[in-house]
């Protein structure tokens, strides 16, 4: 437990960029580099993250965690990814009616230009395993572009159910090996389930719980929820640097809560919205990991997760190229700094100095 909860802590304070940097971060360091995971698993398992309403990416940790060191492992991988900008968040908090709000400065582009590096890589590389032959490759290129077409949730949906359609005329491949059943994983899942309940009996913590039951996929959709929810008791100046504070910091967008939390009632806010906003996503993950597992051993299942897992690379592709690749077109020298850092995530150089390299970069250039 002791190496998941340091793996994930050294990513929760190095992972910036968002939810589908943090899969790049997840690939290359439990699939490429530690092997913990192979390739096909973290796919189903981000497949199953992408379904369901929550964090998309701390779901993912959640899995790998669980998938490494069943019930203690899933726990000790949330505690290490999301502590670090929790606690960044909830101190923010604790002073946020006189935070400044605006623009970040070049600090935060050159970080924002790390994660672009990362996600290139990662996409590369999933679709070197998860597109091995022709139909998959075109069923991430339409993937791709359904959702430059037509972004949002209710599309993301529509294409990964349509793809689990397609893919079923797909060959199956071969049965996954026979893994030891997870243990806990039915008492973690009441328990979470217990906690949501517990949870839902707070005034406090009903919005918080409402928007981590709602958002699919990332983390963003998060703030029109939260913002409705909490309605006034929060100036709007706090709340919107806030945010920006959010995207300054590594670790899951989520921890948005920590801050709202702290700036409402003080550190104990901030545990009661952490708790509040992370708890409905892992309760259901955990409960319906048990069936995905189970039907992935039907041809006809496994057939279907392929070809989710190739809308998988067309998601994350479709986001790349709409939400992050914009960031190194701003500009000569953000142009020039995403090549020289995109091209170091290729040349396979650790994360934490293309992290070191770009903040440090950025905040002396732009």
């Amino acid at each position: 437990m002791i190496a998941i909860f340091r793996t994930f802590l050294w990513l929760g304070l190095t992972s910036f960029g968002g939810p589908t940097a943090h899969i790049g971060y997840f690939h290359r360091t439990f699939v490429e580099k530690l092997r913990w995971i192979d390739a096909a698993a973290f796919a189903e398992r981000l497949a199953l993250a992408q379904f369901l309403p929550g964090p998309a990416s701390s779901q993912l940790g959640f899995a790998i965690g669980l998938y490494r060191g069943g019930a203690a492992g899933a726990l000790a991988a949330f505690l290490g990814f999301t502590l670090p900008s929790a606690l960044a968040m909830a101190l923010a908090g604790l002073w946020a009616r006189s935070l400044p709000a605006g623009r970040l400065g070049g600090l935060l582009t050159g970080l924002e230009l790390v994660a672009l590096a990362i996600v290139a890589q990662a996409i590369v590389a999933m679709a070197r395993s998860l597109c091995p032959d022709l139909p998959r490759r075109l069923m991430a290129l339409a993937a791709c572009a359904a959702l430059l077409l037509w972004p949002g949730m209710a599309a993301q949906s529509a294409v990964l159910a349509l793809a689990a359609l397609i893919g079923t005329r797909l060959p199956a491949g071969a049965p996954p090996a026979a893994g030891a059943p997870v243990p806990g994983l039915r008492g973690l899942a009441v328990g979470l389930g217990l906690l949501v309940a517990l949870l839902a009996a707070l005034p406090f913590a009903r919005p918080y719980l409402l928007a981590g039951s709602l958002v699919f996929g990332g983390g963003h959709v998060v703030l029109p929820l939260l913002r409705e929810g909490l309605g006034g008791t929060i100036p709007a100046t706090a709340f919107t640097a806030g945010y920006g504070m959010a995207q300054a910091v590594p670790g899951p967008l989520f921890t948005f809560a920590s801050y709202l939390g702290a700036a409402t009632d003080g550190l104990r806010g901030a545990l009661i919205a952490t708790a509040a906003i992370f708890a409905p996503g892992f309760a259901l993950y955990a409960a319906v990991l048990p069936l995905w597992q189970r039907l992935s051993r039907h041809g006809w299942m496994r057939a279907a997760v392929s070809g989710v897992n190739a809308a998988v690379v067309g998601l994350l592709a479709a986001a790349f190229l709409s939400q992050i690749l914009p960031l190194g077109l701003r500009g000569p020298r953000q142009a020039a700094l995403a090549a020289l850092l995109t091209a170091a995530a290729f040349a396979r150089v650790p994360p934490v100095l293309i992290v070191a390299l770009g903040a440090g970069a950025g905040a002396a250039l732009l």
